[in-house]
């Protein structure tokens, strides 16, 4: 049986990994580090965001490990550290999936049962 410390120290960590990925433009980032290494620029035009809003969110990811920049040149390639990031991504996007599916089902049937007491 593991000690209660260790058990509150791990918990801590997975708290802190989930909050480093709490932030919509982080995850987004993530989605297009899995598909290979790129630079600041390069993810603010696929962002369409500001440069210093994408570098203040690769300083967070790179903070908790995330991510890791590689310099070449006069810039830094950033890719994911773990490729389990990647499954990771896709396991949530089917978990939300499923939870929309059942949300759309849920939908139809109120809307059903509304049309009926309509009636």
């Amino acid at each position: 049986m593991m000690p209660a410390v260790a058990t509150e120290e791990l918990q801590a960590f997975k708290a802190a990994f989930f909050r480093a990925l709490s932030h919509p433009v982080r995850i987004r980032i993530l989605e297009l580090l899995v598909k290979g290494e790129k630079n600041v620029q390069e993810l603010r035009d696929a962002l369409g965001v500001e440069q210093p809003v994408v570098s203040q969110q690769l300083a967070i990811l790179r903070a908790n490990n995330i991510v890791s920049g590689r310099k070449e040149g006069v810039s830094v390639r950033y890719s994911v550290r773990d490729p389990l990031i990647a499954e990771m991504l896709d396991t949530a996007r089917r978990i939300f999936n499923n939870h929309l599916v059942s949300t759309q089902d849920l939908l139809r049937r109120l809307q059903r049962e509304h049309n009926r007491s309509k009636v």
